[in-house]
C-alpha cells in the first residue's frame, strides 16, 4: 500500500509548456520544463536535469559550478520541507526576528528568548527529545513563534518540521475508521511519530471526550518513546492541559528537562 500523507504534502509541479525545452548542451537533449511551487506561492522553473547531474557528479571539487549546483539542491530540499510543513500563508513570513516585543516587555522577552535558544539548542535538545510548552492567553503570538522556529530548524538543519493542530489530528484519525479512507489510524499515528520535530497547535480547542485524549496521549507517547521533541501550543494552563491529554502525557513532555514559555500578556490582536 502506499504510503499516506495527511499531514504534509510535496511541492505542486506544473508542467505549462507541451513541448520539450532543447539544452544547448550537446548530448543532452530535451526535458519538460516544470515548474515547482516555492513556499512564498510562486512557482520556479526547473533547468536542465543532465546539466544539474553533471554538476554535482561530474564537475572539480571546490569548483563553483559544483558548489551552485549543491546549493541548488539544498534549496530544493529547504523548499520542500517547507512547503510540506504545514505552515499556513498567514505564518509564513513569521520568524523570531519579526516578533514584536511591545518595547521590551519582559515576558514577551523571555517568551521569545527561550524559543531563540530552542532553535539555538536544538541539535541538543533533539538528542534529548526535549519539548517545548507555548501555553497563555489568545493572540499573544504562540503560533507566530511556532512557526518562526520550525521555519529556522527547516533552514538550518533540514529537520522535518510540521505543524498541524490537535483538531485536525482528530478529524484524520476519525476518518481512518472508513474503509474507504485508504489508510488506518496506525497510519495516522506512525506520520505523526516520523517527523523530526511536531508542533501541536490548539491543544484544549476540543472537546475533550475519553477517545481524544487517548489519541493525543499516543501521540505524544509515540514519540516520547522514539525520544523526537514535540512543541505544544494552548491556551490552557499547564493544571489544565491534563484534561485533554493525559497526565501521562503531560508527564512525559515535562520529562528531560522539558521547557515552557508563559503568555500572559493581552491579546495582540484585541488590543490592536
Amino acid at each position: 500500500m502506499a504510503r499516506n500523507f495527511n499531514f504534509t504534502r510535496r511541492p505542486e509541479v506544473v508542467e505549462r509548456d507541451v513541448l520539450l525545452t532543447i539544452c544547448p548542451v550537446p548530448g543532452h537533449g530535451g526535458y519538460m520544463a516544470a515548474e515547482v511551487e516555492q513556499f512564498d506561492g510562486s512557482y520556479r522553473r526547473q533547468g536542465c536535469p543532465k546539466c544539474l547531474w553533471e554538476a554535482l557528479n561530474l564537475a572539480p571539487i571546490g569548483s563553483d559550478a559544483r558548489a551552485q549546483a549543491a546549493a541548488m539542491k539544498r534549496a530544493e530540499r529547504v523548499n520542500a520541507l517547507l512547503v510540506g510543513s504545514g505552515i499556513s500563508p498567514r505564518f509564513r513570513e513569521c520568524t523570531l526576528e519579526n516578533y514584536r516585543t511591545d518595547g521590551g516587555n519582559a515576558a514577551m522577552v523571555t517568551a521569545l528568548e527561550t524559543c531563540r535558544q530552542y532553535v539555538e539548542r536544538f541539535e541538543e535538545h533533539y538528542a534529548a527529545g526535549r519539548c517545548l510548552l507555548l501555553l497563555g492567553n489568545v493572540g499573544t503570538g504562540k503560533t507566530h513563534l511556532a512557526s518562526a522556529m520550525a521555519q529556522a530548524l527547516i533552514r538550518q538543519h533540514l529537520a522535518a518540521a510540521v505543524i498541524t493542530t490537535a483538531g485536525e489530528v482528530i478529524r484524520v484519525a476519525k476518518e481512518a475508521m472508513d474503509r474507504k479512507a485508504g489508510y488506518t489510524e496506525r497510519d495516522v499515528l506512525n506520520e505523526l511519530a516520523g517527523f523530526d520535530l511536531l508542533v501541536l497547535d490548539e491543544v484544549g480547542a476540543q472537546a475533550g471526550t475519553e477517545y481524544e485524549r487517548g489519541l493525543l496521549h499516543e501521540v505524544i507517547d509515540r514519540r516520547y518513546q522514539s525520544v523526537l521533541p514535540t512543541i505544544l501550543i494552548s491556551n490552557l494552563c499547564a493544571a489544565d492541559l491534563a484534561k485533554y491529554i493525559g497526565d501521562r502525557a503531560l508527564d512525559r513532555l515535562r520529562q528531560g528537562g522539558g521547557l515552557r514559555a508563559g503568555f500572559t500578556w493581552e491579546s495582540l490582536r484585541r488590543r490592536a
